[in-house]
């Protein structure tokens, strides 16, 4: 009694074993009983094969009994119309058995004919079956790759939580930091960037008066315009079309 129960609690763990090895990869187990029936396919293929040689000999053997039979009977129809009913009768006894034998390979073909072609039927119709089953398999293979990857992304969803206290929510803080540091250094490197305008500026406002004078000074050395001239031209450029209309007055 001890034995048949642990016998029995044995099997319960084996199964259970054999039911998690079942589960865990179903499309394998598929694709496993799928490749087995192939096999099996190819065993009875070739076993068809070899049964479709047997019809042809018994075909060939057909054959060869009707060509004894109408030579017999040619012989026989020729000794009788030589007179020579001896000879005929002896034909005709080997006509009787040439007969008896072709009748019973007759009924030997059409009854190999008649399983070979129910064996071929079989076959095809496995064959389509397989093929389904291979259409199917690749399906479900399909279905189940994405419904996994349905479940990952629904739970990334549910993970995904951007707050500061999650993983998530600390190193996009980082991420947003150093883009901050970033465009706080592309800020610096700007403004440092603009000091000395200033005097930049100066300068070349310095340097546009010290051309001017000279070529005021040209003028007057070559006579194009008097120093009086030159002195009025500075004064009224200097105080504008403002000042000028209001000294008019």
């Amino acid at each position: 009694m001890i034995f048949g129960k642990l016998w029995r609690s044995l099997q319960a763990q084996l199964n259970k074993i054999a039911n998690l090895l079942w589960t865990a990869d179903p499309i394998a187990q598929m694709q496993y009983e799928y490749d087995r029936a192939v096999d099996q396919l190819k065993e009875g293929r070739v076993g068809l094969e070899q049964y479709r040689a047997l019809v042809e000999r018994v075909t060939r053997q057909v054959a060869n009994n009707q060509k004894t039979v109408a030579s017999l009977e040619a012989r026989i129809k020729a000794y009788l119309q030589s007179g020579d009913r001896e000879t005929a009768g002896k034909f005709a006894l080997e006509l009787q058995k040439a007969k008896k034998e072709l009748e019973e390979n007759e009924g030997q073909l059409k009854m190999h004919e008649q399983a070979y072609n129910n064996n071929l039927m079989k076959i095809k119709h496995a064959s389509g079956k397989l093929a389904d089953l291979r259409t199917k398999i690749q399906k479900y293979d399909a279905d189940l790759k994405m419904s996994r990857a349905e479940a990952e992304m629904a739970k990334l969803a549910q993970d995904f939580h951007f707050d500061v206290t999650t993983d998530f929510g600390e190193i996009e803080q980082v991420v947003q930091d150093k883009i901050g540091l970033n465009r706080a250094k592309a800020r610096v490197a700007a403004d440092l960037s603009a000091e000395g305008l200033g005097d930049i500026k100066q300068e070349q406002a310095m340097e546009k008066v010290q051309a001017d004078q000279a070529l005021r000074d040209f003028e007057v050395q070559m006579g194009l315009v008097t120093p009086e001239t030159a002195k009025v031209g500075e004064a009224t450029k200097e105080l504008g079309p403002a000042a000028r209309a209001k000294e008019k007055v």
